[in-house]
């Protein structure tokens, strides 16, 4: 017999924006009734989200900071002729431990796992099943919505933790590993050191096109692994994923794509770093504006969703115009020579650039000095001209 459940705040998709959102308002209104709707059997599925400190600002980090499983105080990174130990905090979550830390804090009864949607509106979920959620205001969190509208480059990945049969001796992550062959676009390694035997290595492209060959990427980070001399004794764990790096679009279009009238987080709502495709920065900066405004009615949550996702999309031109140059001035090949020329700049600045929060400063410095793509194509990937 098909159930009506009452509630406050229905959230729909329990990922990292909607699980964060849910955490944030039950920690600031634990009075509201909350329904964190999550088609898996998990909350947060398979992943592992990784993020410097400066991406989070001070009064929001105790979202995550629960969460953290792994930390390190500098990272490196290498290029064909460049290599450089940067001074940052680096910290990485697993799911599992977001999941662990969400059920923990939520009242039971909140998440429903393994409920999928079949319609919904600003104040209603209905579920396959016949279940139906009546609530004051409902958010979509369940990632992309149609891309279509937006111009569009990929960033691609095929990760896989190692069990070694002895100890790697890397001392810190490798955040990019550019000095390997180049192959479809920009292409980097990134390597986590969970502990003395146990390693996490992605295999990863700034691609132009969104397929990708797992079984050709997962031979690559075996050939990674016998080059670093490493005895790969078993594959705890695999994951792959296809990111947009925004170049350019209409916000405004894809917003509508994924239905109007619907407050929407998260890639849904195009809250995500356009050209590195970061998303966890932006799940925080929500779920504290969300449970800050304290607003549960349908009509309202959309507005302040959707003009809080529109001003970012306008703020972040810069962003996007430096996809476009990586894109369209950058052969595939040499891709790589854009971001060892960034990387050595400032720390500041790279933290900044990271965390989506560049100075005017910061955008004369990258943008002056001589390109790293020849100069008539960069001008045209600026101006749009084809």
């Amino acid at each position: 017999m098909s159930a009506t459940i009452s509630c406050d705040l229905a959230i729909i998709g329990g990922g990292l924006a909607g699980g964060l959102i849910a955490r944030a308002v039950h920690a600031r209104h634990p009075e509201a009734r909350l329904k964190l709707i999550e088609a898996g059997a998990h909350l947060g599925g398979n992943h592992l989200w990784s993020f410097f400190s400066s991406d989070i600002a001070p009064t929001n980090r105790w979202l995550v900071t629960p969460m953290i499983g792994h930390r390190w105080t500098r990272y490196d990174v290498a290029f064909p002729g460049h290599a450089r130990t940067l001074k940052s905090p680096y910290h990485s979550i697993e799911s599992r431990d977001f999941e662990r830390v969400l059920l923990a804090g939520l009242p039971e009864g909140t998440a429903m796992l393994g409920r999928k949607v079949q319609a919904l509106s600003s104040t209603a979920v209905e579920l396959v099943g016949g279940d139906r959620i009546e609530a004051k205001g409902v958010i979509d969190c369940r990632g992309a919505g149609d891309l279509s509208a937006l111009e569009l480059g990929w960033q691609k990945f095929l990760g896989r933790e190692l069990m070694l049969a002895a100890p790697h001796a890397l001392e810190r992550p490798v955040v990019m590993d550019a000095a390997v062959e180049q192959l479809d676009g920009y292409r980097f390694v990134y390597c986590l050191p969970f502990a003395s035997d146990r390693v996490f290595v992605e295999d990863t492209y700034y691609s132009d096109t969104s397929d990708l060959d797992a079984a050709a990427l997962g031979e690559r980070i075996q050939a990674y692994a016998d080059q670093k001399g490493w005895q790969v004794r078993d594959v705890a764990r695999e994951e792959s994923g296809v990111l947009p790096v925004a170049i350019g679009g209409d916000f405004e279009a894809y917003w509508r794509s994924s239905g109007e009238g619907v407050g929407k987080a998260g890639v849904r709502a195009g809250l995500f770093h356009p050209l590195t495709s970061y998303s966890l920065p932006d799940a925080v900066r929500t779920a504290a504006l969300v449970a800050e405004a304290g607003l549960f009615d349908g009509k309202a949550l959309h507005d302040l969703l959707q003009g809080h996702a529109r001003r970012l999309w306008k703020g972040r031109k810069f962003y996007r115009l430096l996809a476009a140059m990586l894109f369209r001035a950058a052969e595939p090949g040499e891709r790589y020579r854009v971001l060892e020329r960034f990387y050595r700049l400032d720390e500041g600045l790279i933290g900044r650039f990271y965390a989506a929060n560049s100075s005017l400063g910061d955008k004369i410095r990258v943008m002056t000095g001589k390109p790293p793509v020849p100069i008539g194509r960069a001008v045209r990937a600026i101006t749009g001209v084809k």
